[in-house]
């Protein structure tokens, strides 16, 4: 298609997936190239507080490093206690190694039940690459803060990652499967340990991108951290870059004004920071592109996507270069490492996902059942990406108590709407 040598308008919009295309024009990229070896990480890029920065030792992963109360503006109203946190992680990118990750911890209000209260790891969609971005440093979204505090009302403890390198120093590595999945299981890790009062098992939990990293923390956990009880996975508008996938894409108009290239911004300099050949912007993109290419290193998605559109930014106007190329070896991170799930899996499908295709999670439920996994996928009418977050509490939270009495996952590999 026109689109694999002229765009790949970037992943994920306000806990969003791309449009279908992207998704299309990302598969290119993973027959490109070898892996980019990691860079050393960075300095902070600024305007957090000094607590997101650890100068100590760092020993051991799934270590809380230190915590501080939340801001009740940028906690969650149905929280009893809720803390900014530091923790040890495996360094993602490498393999090996620690570096300290920040995120959030809430809790409900009460006594906990006995056992403690039940966990749920939070990953989250896209928001950005700079600092500043990172969820336990500002608002969340009405829908986020909708959707978790349901589930504290329902009486879960919520752990929320912000990934490796997003508000901590170096840059976010954005979408690396293997980054987020450690991130997200070493969070739990810490949480459990600092905080008796938190069950000893624990539900991964995601959104769109953070679908991704939801799946990928169960397919990694195994291998990683198999003394860890993972009861299962809930995930809404879950990404999926296998080939067959990619078949579900659809085209867009090239002279489209689209916000979404605010992601081909992250994309870029997430894999620039971590290339032993920096890109060439100027020779990859036209100056007003590039302009707002520059933009990402500090500014957040909702303004990324706004003087996107502003700027008039197309797929045919925007390049001078092969994006494909430039990021390729970079993409084949996003891939996960087995869709064989030790645990159930929960998929919330909008029946009007046009980012997520609709088409590509359907092909995920059923590779994922055929590879062993035991998925109970739902479709919704009506609902689109974001829609479907909410709209899917009625049967996922059923399905997470199931999870906790220890009960059987009645599998649905192949939804009708509901």
């Amino acid at each position: 298609m026109h689109l694999i040598h002229r765009s790949a308008s970037a992943f994920f919009r306000h806990g969003r997936a791309l449009r279908t295309a992207t998704f299309a024009c990302v598969m290119a990229l993973l027959t490109i190239g070898t892996a980019i070896a990691a860079a050393p990480a960075n300095d902070t890029d600024g305007r957090v507080s000094a607590f997101y920065t650890w100068t100590g030792a760092l020993t051991t992963p799934g270590r809380m490093l230190r915590e501080e109360p939340l801001e009740a503006p940028l906690g969650l109203a149905a929280a009893g206690r809720q803390y900014r946190i530091l923790y040890s992680a495996t360094d993602g990118l490498r393999g090996h190694g620690l570096v300290a990750v920040s995120g959030a911890l809430f809790v409900p209000p009460g006594t906990p039940p006995k056992g403690g209260w039940p966990l749920l790891a939070w990953a989250h969609g896209t928001v950005g690459i700079a600092d500043v971005c990172a969820p336990s440093w500002t608002v969340r979204s009405y829908r986020d803060a909708s959707y978790l505090d349901a589930w504290l009302r329902q009486g879960f403890a919520i752990i929320a990652t912000d990934y490796q390198g997003l508000g901590t120093p170096g840059t976010h590595p954005y979408m690396d499967a293997r980054v987020e999945a450690y991130s997200v299981l070493d969070s739990i890790r810490a949480a459990q340990r600092a905080h008796p009062e938190l069950a000893r098992q624990a539900i991964l939990i995601g959104q769109s991108q953070g679908a991704a990293a939801a799946f990928a923390s169960a397919a990694y956990a195994p291998e990683y951290v198999p003394h860890l009880t993972i009861l299962g996975t809930i995930a809404t508008g879950t990404p999926y870059l296998a080939p067959n996938a990619m078949a579900a894409a659809s085209k867009h108009d090239p002279d489209e004004v689209r916000p979404q290239f605010a992601y081909t911004a992250f994309l870029v300099l997430a894999a620039n920071a971590q290339s032993a050949t920096p890109i060439d912007l100027a020779s990859l993109f036209n100056p007003k592109a590039r302009a707002i290419v520059e933009e990402a290193r500090g500014a957040c998605i909702a303004q990324m996507e706004a003087d996107a559109v502003n700027a008039g930014i197309t797929d045919r106007s925007a390049y001078r270069g092969s994006l494909m190329q430039a990021i390729g070896p970079y993409a084949k991170g996003f891939l996960y490492p087995t869709l064989k799930l030790a645990q159930p899996l929960f998929m919330g499908i909008g029946a009007k996902d046009v980012d997520a295709t609709t088409a590509s999670q359907l092909m995920l439920a059923h590779d994922a059942c055929a590879a062993g996994s035991t998925v109970q996928a739902h479709l919704y009418a009506g609902l689109d990406h974001n829609a479907t977050v909410n709209g899917s509490l009625k049967d996922s939270v059923p399905f997470a108590r199931r999870l906790l009495a220890g009960e059987k996952t009645a599998p649905v590999c192949t939804p009708t709407t509901n």
